[in-house]
């Protein structure tokens, strides 16, 4: 780590015990963690279609870094989900077991794992792994319709529809970290439509009825289908998980991440967040590392350094812009933090943003 007197300005009092003068509050108002990891991600829609399935049916998807360049060029990361409109089925990753599914239900990839979708076990996939590289190849390039059929022929019939997305992995994507390879969210109970449902019924009307500008809909459709999805699933964690989905839905530690996240270029201190946030020191720091897994002053340097790397990428702005931006007072203090972090200087970073590959 860096020398004291060097540190970035949030940390500096992180191994101070007291003394620490403290601001008012900041007014965060309605700001939103989730929606900003998820803009600093580059969350983007890469493909999004519907499975018409008649039995017997598998399809098997191999590792995204097989196909992340042709659904989506220059995709660091690829998840994949499947909503499941009608029928049932079987979902795993490849070499583990698998999890029964309902309509309703939601099955999400988020670590580019390959895996299986079928309606029974032992059924052959329909296609083999280079006919689904063209089959991407296809669907990419608007030669099929939105609603591709697959199967025998035979009852029960399944429809799900398929979700696509690219996003930045690294240097620390909390979201992703805190999800499972497999993430299975299924139907409330009571049946009553929600806002997901109406995503799913606005999908089908596009399939019925395409018009201009159909594919800029759908891919929309499937960002926000993929947000709403996150929501269900944050919905059901309990404060107790160990997650930062579950930090999100702490109150206190809640807020503190609003706090970060509003302001991450801010002179935090751990007295200073705490006393924000509502709680003492010691409370917040045990509740922030019990629910998302890092301190609150380890947490704000690696969000610092995943807003660097995407300015890094994005743009051609000097490091020591970069630096301030991010809230260090030395670029030179900066640099060694990204690269601890990193493995790579911030030159060697945006040297290898210009052909990035998928991560794992």
């Amino acid at each position: 780590m860096p020398a004291a007197h060097d540190q970035p300005s949030g940390m500096l009092a992180e191994a101070s015990e007291s003394g620490t003068s403290v601001e008012a509050a900041a007014p965060i108002g309605t700001f939103d963690p989730l929606s900003d990891v998820l803009r600093t991600v580059k969350l983007k829609g890469a493909l999004f279609f519907m499975v018409d399935a008649t039995s017997p049916w598998c399809v098997e998807v191999p590792h995204a870094r097989d196909y992340a360049d042709i659904i989506l060029p220059n995709a660091r990361h690829v998840v994949s989900y499947h909503v499941a409109a009608e029928g049932e089925g079987l979902a795993g990753i490849l070499g583990s077991d698998s999890v029964a599914f309902a309509a309703g239900d939601i099955i999400v990839f988020p670590h580019a794992d390959p895996y299986r979708i079928a309606s029974a076990p032992g059924v052959a996939p329909g296609l083999d792994r280079e006919q689904t590289l063209r089959f991407f190849r296809d669907v990419a390039a608007g030669k099929l319709p939105f609603v591709v059929p697959t199967g025998g022929g035979g009852p029960p019939q399944a429809k799900f529809i398929c979700g696509y997305l690219g996003c930045d992995l690294s240097p620390f994507n909390p979201l992703f970290a805190a999800l499972p390879r497999l993430l299975h969210i299924r139907r409330p109970s009571g049946g009553h439509a929600d806002l997901l449902d109406q995503l799913v019924a606005l999908t089908m009307a596009e399939a019925r009825a395409p018009r201009a500008g159909g594919e800029s809909i759908r891919l929309g459709l499937s960002e926000l289908m993929f947000v709403e999805l996150l929501r269900r699933h944050l919905e059901t964690l309990s404060a107790e998980e160990p997650s930062w989905l579950a930090g999100l839905r702490d109150p206190k530690v809640g807020r503190a991440l609003a706090l970060l996240h509003a302001e991450p270029a801010r002179s935090w201190t751990l007295d200073r967040l705490a006393s924000q946030a509502g709680l003492s020191r010691s409370v917040l720091a045990d509740r922030f590392a019990r629910s998302v897994g890092e301190t609150p002053m380890r947490y704000l340097t690696l969000w610092r350094m995943q807003l660097a790397a995407r300015l890094l990428s994005d743009g051609s702005a000097k490091v020591a812009a970069i630096s301030e931006e991010v809230g260090f007072r030395s670029e030179a203090a900066f640099s060694r933090t990204f690269k601890k972090v990193t493995g790579q200087s911030p030159a060697q970073w945006r040297r290898a943003a210009q052909s990035p590959r998928t991560e794992s």
